[in-house]
């Protein structure tokens, strides 16, 4: 019996552990650029622990550029994208699923239709509204056109989707209107997908490069994903010190989604269902 167990599952848990450290090595090999102070950075094999383990790097690129302002310029876009969208995803998707009109369908396939196209096709639309506007060089430029969410939307339409009818009856008979219905119904049994999209959302934001470097001109208002660019131009032949740049940008959003990462998959699988 034992040994049926380990014929069946020892190659499964081994191709498991290939896929999961080819999907980590630069993360690892980054880690370990960034602590170590010895050895060959592009020896091969690659080294995965640091030689002569250091903080020196860490040290070195926070004396040269402002990596706790841009860390709370992150902070403060992230944030505000993350709330903006769940706001609007959740009432869209309330609309969508559980108050039927003319045209519902029609809107949610137009919904649907924007997550074939690359985000990047936006930009240009997106910086002239943001300059006819007056918001370029300001966190309200960044964060304004993210809100709207198309993946959002569906996660949320599918989540409400999957509150029994009767529930939404019986509080109607008890003369609940739409709005307490959406805050005291809905919304609680659709907590999982909102954690799940506040998650997704908050990486997206934490990393996005692009458009924050297209709308900001102000280093000082730079989050840490621009920011660290920085060290690639200081420190064009110091690779250790931009791998500590780098990890000081990935360790905050990755310690928070290993904290919540069962409420992610929870929601993810709500709306496969």
């Amino acid at each position: 019996m034992l040994k049926r167990i380990l014929l069946n599952w020892t190659p499964r848990y081994t191709l498991l552990a290939l896929v999961g450290l080819f999907t980590t090595f630069p993360f690892l090999w980054t880690l370990s650029t960034a602590l170590g102070d010895g050895g060959n950075i592009y020896a091969f094999p690659p080294q995965m622990l640091p030689t002569e383990p250091t903080l020196a790097h860490v040290e070195e690129a926070r004396r040269v550029i402002p990596l706790d302002r841009f860390f709370w310029n992150s902070v403060w876009i992230s944030a505000w994208t993350v709330f903006g969208t769940l706001l609007i995803s959740s009432l869209a998707g309330y609309a969508l699923a559980v108050m039927k009109f003319r045209g519902s369908k029609w809107v949610f396939l137009a919904v649907l239709t924007t997550l074939i196209l690359p985000s990047e096709l936006n930009f240009i639309v997106n910086f002239i509204t943001v300059t006819q506007l007056k918001l370029t060089n300001t966190h309200t430029g960044v964060v304004l056109p993210l809100l709207a969410n198309a993946f959002g939307i569906f996660l949320l339409k599918q989540a409400f989707e999957e509150i029994p009818a009767e529930i939404l009856d019986a509080a109607r008979i008890d003369g609940a209107g739409e709005w307490q219905l959406f805050l005291r119904v809905a919304l609680p049994l659709a907590m999982p997908s909102l954690a799940a999209l506040g998650i997704f959302t908050l990486v997206a934001t934490w990393n996005a490069y692009i458009w924050p470097a297209v709308v900001l001109q102000t280093p000082d208002e730079y989050p840490l994903a621009v920011g660290v660019l920085y060290l690639s131009g200081t420190f064009a032949a110091k690779t250790r010190v931009i791998a500590a740049g780098t990890v000081l940008t990935i360790l905050p959003v990755l310690i928070l989604f290993l904290l919540a990462q069962r409420y992610f998959m929870r929601g993810l699988d709500g709306a496969v269902k």
